[in-house]
């Protein structure tokens, strides 16, 4: 598939405007001189609208897009209780996390701990979490993203490759987190556009002349297996998405890490002008993840009907692609690559954002002033990119799954993460060596459960698999915490002055968001 003229002239043109409007909202008014809080946290200062748009963008990519229309190809709705979970995570992470963190001013993930644990766990998290970002997560979207540019566009792989991560980091390297989150609003309204006339147009042809409403119901009679939200254990993808386990289960451990005390997501709410504004912000994002699904998995879903000799599920959404007319293929192009560039750009921003203030102004230049930390954050990003460009394709070009790359090393420290914090928060007695040794025995049990060659083991549900590890590493923290001598408080009591409360507005959406979920899950069970 190749892009036609006027197709190629749209997606140039977004480009150019994108990057345009960055640098725009990247410029220094009057003598305003520049600062780590400035180049990091936006100057504290992102709107609610901002703050959501931009937790959508930075989770919203290739992998997602093209992965989780591909898995409602071949096992249908019930793939979207990764979106539709995720919106009520958001909410506990709204009320729950965001006024500890904002109360005790949280730049980093890492800071949280050593206010709360103490100097080592700061490191050891810190260090940890720039080899995961750079070798793990940044790798992957930019070469999922390469490979979704090849599979539209016909570009040579290597050069989409580069061309994405140049373009991510030159487009965001002046402004920061400011660029990232003050485009990102124009990034997701194309990216829902996008996504919307791609299932309007796929189910239009289903519809046969009589509309896209007549479409659906065409697909809800033609493929009712693929309408079910949970998945009876006789599913040959039971062990993808194991029926109950989904809702009660270890999904509920990956979202509470991946959406409370991941650097890469949680930094836009840091930044935010007021705890109100985040917590309205959480809420836009939340309502956009109950959209989320109509936009990536029905044209996957629709796929069935209109493309069913697919070789892989993850040729869905190019395929429903090839439907779209020119102009409206640039359009959408646009919005893929929109993705692509708003989850690049974040991942490359919060790896500067983490070595510069979490190792290299406390380890190695302790005095360094803040234009030298801005320019240590650049370099910073810099480095990390080319890294991410010349590793991807040794790393993930062996793999027929590279979205499963993602999962077996996120999934190794995911359950220990959430006991770090989750203990961190709301149990005073937990103690920084408990803490590593929850945060170890999760490494650990999770290669024993991957790799350790019992039938038995690696016979279970990923998702429980999760949650046997979470509740062992909790276990352990306790134990630990409780053999050792009470913590010494460290710096200002993370709890003192925290209030719960929300507004009425933030109530009524977090009722109206779980009602809806409620009607979702009961008509599709």
């Amino acid at each position: 598939m190749t892009l036609s003229t006027i197709d190629t002239a749209m997606v140039v043109a977004y480009a150019i405007f994108i990057f345009g409007l960055a640098q725009w909202v990247s410029r220094r008014k009057g003598d305003a001189q520049e600062d780590s809080a400035g180049y990091f946290l936006a100057s504290r200062a992102l709107p609610w609208w901002a703050i959501g748009a931009s937790l959508i963008a930075a989770n919203i990519s290739a992998e997602q897009i093209v992965g989780m229309a591909g898995s409602g190809y071949a096992i249908g709705l019930a793939i979207s209780s990764y979106e539709w979970m995720a919106a009520l995570t958001l909410l506990i992470v709204g009320k729950f996390f965001l006024p500890v963190f904002l109360k005790n001013n949280i730049t980093t993930m890492p800071e949280f701990l050593e206010a709360r644990f103490g100097p080592t766990i700061r490191t050891v998290m810190a260090v940890f979490w720039l080899v995961l970002y750079v070798f793990v997560n940044l790798t992957s979207i930019l070469w999922l993203g390469s490979i979704a540019v090849r599979q539209v566009a016909g570009v040579d792989q290597d050069m989409a490759l580069a061309g994405l991560g140049v373009f991510a980091l030159a487009y965001q390297i002046r402004g920061g987190l400011k660029a990232v989150a003050l485009t990102d609003i124009v990034q997701v309204a194309l990216l829902v556009m996008g996504g919307l006339v791609v299932s309007g147009i796929a189910l239009g042809q289903l519809g046969e002349g009589a509309g896209a409403l007549h479409g659906f119901e065409r697909l809800v009679r033609a493929v009712p297996d693929h309408f079910h939200m949970i998945l009876s254990p006789d599913s040959p993808h039971y062990k993808d998405l194991p029926g109950l386990g989904v809702l009660i289960g270890g999904l509920w451990i990956a979202n509470l890490s991946y959406w409370g005390f991941n650097q890469y997501i949680i930094q836009r709410t840091l930044a935010a002008k007021s705890l109100g504004e985040a917590q309205r912000g959480i809420v836009f994002a939340a309502f956009l993840k109950l959209l989320m699904p109509v936009i990536i998995v029905l044209p996957g879903i629709a796929a069935v009907l209109l493309a069913p000799a697919l070789d892989k599920p993850d040729q869905a959404y190019p395929a429903m692609m090839h439907l779209l007319p020119n102009g409206l293929l640039g359009l959408v192009f646009a919005a893929l690559t929109a993705a692509i560039i708003a989850s690049t750009a974040s991942k490359i921003n919060s790896i500067a954002t983490i070595f510069t203030l979490d190792l290299y102004a406390r380890k190695i230049a302790p005095g360094a002033g803040e234009v030298q930390l801005v320019r240590v954050g650049r370099i910073t990003a810099c480095v990390a990119t080319v890294i991410g460009i010349v590793a991807a394709r040794p790393l993930l070009g062996g793999m027929d799954q590279a979205f499963q790359y993602i999962q077996e090393f996120s999934g190794f420290v995911t359950p220990g993460i959430t006991v770090i914090f989750l203990t961190g928060l709301f149990w005073p007695r937990a103690t920084e060596a408990g803490a590593l040794a929850g945060a170890l025995a999760s490494v650990v049990l999770s290669a024993i459960f991957r790799f350790g060659g019992v039938a038995a083991l690696t016979q279970i549900p990923f998702m429980h698999r999760m949650a046997m590890v979470f509740f062992a590493s909790l276990a352990l923290t306790v134990v630990v915490s409780l053999l050792g001598k009470p913590p010494v408080r460290q710096g200002k009591g993370i709890m003192e002055g925290v209030s719960f409360a929300t507004s009425r507005g933030f109530a009524i959406a977090s009722a109206l968001v779980s009602a809806i979920l409620v009607a979702l899950y009961t008509v599709w069970w």
